[in-house]
């Protein structure tokens, strides 16, 4: 059975009941990071993206499909650098595995981790978007830095700073 976890500034995600639980009891570490411009291919700005559309817009459907219904969320990613300190995945499975979200790309595993980004005195509850390195052909990022799926949180901008809290069971902060 699944339940809509409900959240009123953040991305809402249709999960079952064990997963809403652990959402629920998840302890948090806040890291402090900026806002940096990426490749701009999440959000389908860049110009040279060989994807013609966001890779996120493209994925959000076959990710609803498999249980993460993130249509709240902007279809791009927020990327914040925490340098000089350094993100490791803990999670030892992917969250979703063989996507096949465009024609000329293989399928991708995804890494989701439930996070939260605070902003001029909002907590915008998100996800830590993570691309299999395995699995993922171009476009990768420091290890110093989030990519992050957000609702569309008004008037950030690059170099804002934001706090970004954590599970520490699934991202190792160093």
């Amino acid at each position: 059975m699944h339940e809509l976890l409900k959240i009123e500034k953040g991305c809402k995600v249709w999960a079952d009941s064990k997963n809403l639980q652990e959402q629920i009891m998840t302890r948090w570490i806040s890291v402090h990071g900026v806002v940096v411009r990426g490749h701009r291919i999440a959000s389908g700005l860049a110009k040279d993206s060989p994807f013609g559309d966001s890779t996120i817009k493209l994925q959000m459907p076959l990710f609803r499909e498999r249980g993460f219904d993130l249509r709240s969320c902007y279809p791009g990613t927020l990327n914040v650098s925490i340098a000089p300190r350094i993100r490791t995945m803990l999670l030892t499975e992917p969250t979703l595995r063989n996507v096949l979200w465009h024609k000329s790309h293989i399928p991708e595993n995804f890494f989701l981790s439930k996070c939260r980004v605070q902003f001029g005195g909002e907590t915008y509850e998100s996800w830590i978007y993570y691309p299999d390195p395995s699995t993922k052909e171009q476009h990768f990022q420091k290890p110093s830095l989030f990519e992050i799926i957000a609702p569309l949180i008004p008037a950030i901008r690059y170099d804002d700073p934001v706090v970004v809290d954590v599970n520490p069971e699934e991202v190792g902060i160093t």
